[in-house]
């Protein structure tokens, strides 16, 4: 790769790197995809075992291919990271495995990326590394003992991996509750939870949530609508609830408060000891490799639909970037388009409007 120029450089082979790589084959550009992990998909393979998406198989598709087995059924882990190489196979899209990304800048000649240490140049860049990076842990954390097993949820894997005894799950969000109720069928599983999010069922009057979701047109209202300012900030249960954990033998919780040696106390003036805890807990942006204004006063992703304030600078996949889908996998695709569409466009203003060279036409640059 080095001393190649592309006209976009796609950081990230998961989901959304892959549906922005299909947009932009099919404008014919000179691209490439780089991916920090051996594999296609590997956010996908490094989450627990036996997670199951809550999306049925017809809305998990990228464009151009079908997600196999029943279009009514749940996908696995696994199925989600197969499905994802094969995308990649079936329409020969440039990814590079292997090569981290180590820091981005700009110069007077365009983008620069320091690709394991190779330095390659791209007229514009895509972020697709996804909205979730760092693990978020609570201070409290510090104060158990040695001996408590401790992970976070991004970490986490499987039952065996844990001790015996009893087990901490601290988050009320979907992870939380799923990996308390896979925990329960083997010891004894304590929930906490800090915050009530909204309960709905995965099914209504026979009906998937998401094919409601789909018709009522409320996976395509933007952050900007009045639907979305309201939900953008509240996550969901879906096909969980307290009332449901409870059901598998969950013991829920109240917030976890404070910890010291193997005892937690919660909210509610209670304790309890503990031989292990998972942090469901979330996990936070990390953009400081990149090396560029791209952050407002806040210290927040300054963006609008993916489009930064650095021309030529875009993401794609983050939580609400434009609407509830944008983050997940079978939706991303409107947003890949939709910047696809936008560096076009900016390459064609910055060109003057003339004509832009193809990739044919551009091949005393390098090849890939």
């Amino acid at each position: 790769m080095e001393n190649v120029r592309y006209d976009v450089a796609v950081i990230g082979a998961g989901q959304a790197g892959l549906a922005i790589g299909h947009a932009l084959a099919e404008q014919k550009k000179r691209f490439v995809i780089l991916e920090a992990a051996d594999s296609v998909g590997s956010a996908w393979r490094n989450r627990w075992d036996s997670l199951v998406l809550f999306t049925p198989r017809r809305y998990d598709a990228l464009p151009g291919l079908a997600f196999p087995g029943d279009p009514d059924g749940y996908p696995t882990r696994d199925e989600v990271a197969a499905y994802l190489a094969r995308y990649v196979e079936r329409f020969g899209l440039p990814v590079e495995l292997s090569t981290p990304v180590r820091s981005l800048s700009k110069d007077a000649d365009g983008f620069v990326v320091d690709a394991n240490g190779t330095p390659i140049r791209a007229d514009a860049v895509v972020v697709a590394t996804g909205p979730f990076h760092a693990p978020i842990v609570p201070d409290i954390a510090g104060g158990l003992a040695a001996e408590v097993v401790q992970t976070h949820s991004a970490g986490y894997r499987r039952p065996a991996d844990l001790p015996k005894g009893r087990v901490l799950v601290v988050g009320g969000g979907n992870t939380g509750f799923q990996i308390a109720r896979e925990l329960a069928g083997s010891r004894e599983v304590h929930l906490a939870i800090g915050s009530q999010q909204k309960p709905l069922p995965q099914r209504l009057l026979g009906r998937d949530l998401f094919w409601w979701l789909t018709k009522l047109g409320v996976l395509s209202k933007s952050v900007d609508s009045r639907i979305g300012r309201r939900a953008r900030d509240r996550d969901v249960l879906i096909g969980s609830s307290p009332r449901d954990a409870k059901r598998h033998g969950v013991v829920v919780q109240s917030r976890a408060v404070g910890a010291v040696g193997r005892t937690v106390r919660f909210a509610d003036g209670t304790e309890l000891d503990i031989d292990a805890v998972i942090w469901a807990t979330g996990s936070k942006p990390d953009h400081s490799w990149i090396d560029l204004p791209i952050n407002g006063d806040d210290g927040r992703l300054r963006h609008r639909r993916g489009v930064s304030d650095v021309p030529g600078l875009y993401f794609l996949g983050l939580s609400w970037q434009h609407t509830r889908g944008s983050a997940l996998l079978g939706f991303v695709a409107d947003d890949a388009a939709f910047i696809a569409d936008q560096i076009a466009a900016d390459r064609e203003a910055r060109s003057g409007g003339a004509p832009v060279p193809t990739p044919q036409d551009e091949s005393a640059q390098g090849g890939s």
